[in-house]
């Protein structure tokens, strides 16, 4: 049986300051090296934080503990690495636990069960651990491959899609194996996605590796830490139960697998894998700390007073399709909710809010919010996309009583209702030329176009807002954004005026219901509507307008 070590072996690839090209590493190295490391290339998103919290995070923090206070978070986050003492804590922990991340080990193979099979000794094809391979129900538009030419994953790409499977994988049936109780006609039916994909997740992103590191751990949670996958025996048998603390839920073995390794002429590689029905997480506990939550408020009325109002059960957030992170804003910057309030941020987020309450980490911290999730289909069978996104996060806006909590929330609203003014306006004016508005959910209407060109402005100002040494310069800082947001409203607008014919100068009449007739959404009338609705929107943009220019209208958009 052939050996690899993920403590030595370089399995992963770092990217160390500003080289553009990555380095192999094991994971002694990466712990070792975390204060240079800049990032860790992956080669879909999504294993990213399947490597954080299957491996890199549990071994930190059974190591070396969680911090109790802030305090110790800060004098932790301050020392930019690991110190010596840390480090050899850590090559300690990682000696002891050495046999547990063996990939291949002949009893204890690294998050796997080393004697899966079926009844029949069967095995599928390495593309069934791979998002993107074509497998089964599975068929991605664009696979290069088809199922009947599985990849030859080298252990270096095992292990990641390893991890990945545990994390992300599709839900309904799976193997059965021997062992597994609950098997029928050789398979398990009833198998739920993997648990990040119920999740939109949300992972605090710093300078460098540790940073990250510290900033995904979360303070006082001694007493509900529990032991990581590594720690205990995992055989075929599996069962439906809560998460036994923070570093089982992060290792939580969600798929009973098994690499089957082979020697050929380029080195070991997987062609084969046994993936069989694994723990089934009962639900998901509400101290989850990579994700946001929504909650149903419960309305308010004569008797129900918000402050006599019960918390109603949350339910994580998950990320909408083509939808930018920075359009979600109100609720990663939930903090400090009300019992009542529709969203609270996550955990980390929140932590980050309260050191910089307490001063411990610079309200100027180039701070950034990475998130990611999976969009399934026919019944969570299959992988249709993968989000991801990251945008920059002024840690001063996660306080609710700072000055650029409202500039990020009324920059972000602001582009949202933008976007519904110029559905307005194509609404008027297809309506004046005997058209139908296009229809919210087909097509593509003005306002996707213009949050789309307002994307890249949007996280400059974020940038910007991360560094804001006084309120003159928020102010400033405020007023180019909507002078940008205007300038780049009446752009799109002007595609939708040339788009419609001349008839909608005079508009067209139409019949109301008590049968009169009126002249539907005449041009001027449609124009006028529009730019109120800019003033409005955009009131600081309005009021340079009105002082420094002439009296006259614009022209029409």
């Amino acid at each position: 049986m052939p050996a690899f070590d993920l403590v030595t072996e370089a399995w992963l690839r770092a990217r160390f300051g500003d080289s553009p090209t990555p380095e192999p590493v094991g994971l002694r190295d990466v712990l070792h090296r975390a204060g240079e490391i800049t990032e860790i290339a992956v080669d879909l998103p999504t294993q990213w934080p399947a490597l954080m919290r299957q491996v890199l995070l549990p071994v930190v923090v059974h190591a070396l503990g969680a911090p109790a206070t802030h305090r110790a978070w800060a004098d932790r986050f301050t020392h930019g690495t690991f110190t010596e003492a840390e480090l050899a804590i850590l090559d300690a922990y990682l000696e002891e636990h050495r046999p547990r991340f063996d990939l291949f080990h002949p009893e204890t193979p690294f998050a796997q069960v080393a004697d899966l099979h079926t009844v029949r000794d069967e095995t599928k094809g390495a593309g069934l651990i791979v998002a993107p391979e074509a497998t089964g129900n599975n068929v991605p538009l664009f696979s290069a491959r088809t199922e009947d030419d599985p990849p030859q994953l080298t252990p270096a790409e095992a292990a990641l899609w390893l991890l990945h499977a545990h994390c992300w994988d599709t839900a309904a049936i799976k193997t059965g194996a021997v062992g597994d109780p609950m098997v029928k006609s050789g398979k398990t039916t009833g198998n739920p996605t993997g648990p990040l994909g119920q999740l939109g997740v949300i992972m605090p992103v710093g300078r460098n590796l540790y940073e990250t590191l510290l900033l995904n751990i979360p303070i006082g949670v001694q007493g509900r830490l529990g032991t990581p996958q590594w720690t205990r025996t995992i055989t075929a048998t599996w069962e439906s139960r809560a998460a036994q603390g923070l570093l089982d839920l992060w290792t939580w073995q969600s798929r009973r697998i098994r690499l089957i390794p082979e020697q050929t002429p380029e080195g070991i590689r997987v062609p084969r894998v046994v993936v069989a029905a694994g723990d089934r997480l009962a639900m998901t506990p509400d101290w989850e700390p990579h994700t946001a939550w929504r909650t149903n408020a419960p309305a308010k009325t004569a008797k129900r007073t918000a402050k006599a109002a019960k918390p109603t059960p949350q339910r994580p957030l998950r990320h909408m399709p083509g939808k930018a992170i920075w359009r979600g804003m109100s609720a990663l910057l939930a903090v400090e909710a009300e019992e009542t309030a529709s969203f609270r941020t996550s955990e980390l987020l929140d932590q980050i809010r309260g050191l910089s309450g307490d001063g411990l980490i610079d309200e100027h911290y180039p701070l950034r919010a990475e998130t990611f999730g999976v969009v399934y289909g026919n019944q969570s069978a299959i992988v249709e996309d993968v989000l991801h996104d990251m945008v920059p996060l002024p840690v001063a806006a996660l306080r609710v009583d700072a000055d650029v909590h409202f500039a990020v929330l009324e920059a972000t609203e602001q582009a949202e209702q933008l976007a519904q003014a110029l559905n307005y306006l194509s609404a008027d004016l297809r309506r004046a030329s005997g058209l139908d508005p296009i229809p919210w959910d087909k097509g593509q209407r003005p306002g996707e176009r213009l949050l789309y060109l307002l994307d890249p402005v949007v996280r400059r100002l974020l940038r910007g807002l991360q560094n804001v040494p006084d309120e003159d310069t928020l102010d400033r800082g405020r007023l180019a954004w909507e002078r940008q947001a205007r300038r780049l409203a009446l752009q799109v607008a002007d595609s939708v005026h040339v788009a419609v014919p001349e008839s909608v100068f005079a508009g067209r009449e139409t019949r109301k219901s008590d049968g009169s007739t009126a002249a539907a959404y005449p041009l001027g009338i449609a124009v006028n509507d529009f730019y109120r609705r800019l003033d409005r929107i955009l009131p600081r943009a309005a009021d340079e307008r009105r002082t420094f220019s002439p009296p006259e209208r614009e022209a029409h958009p």
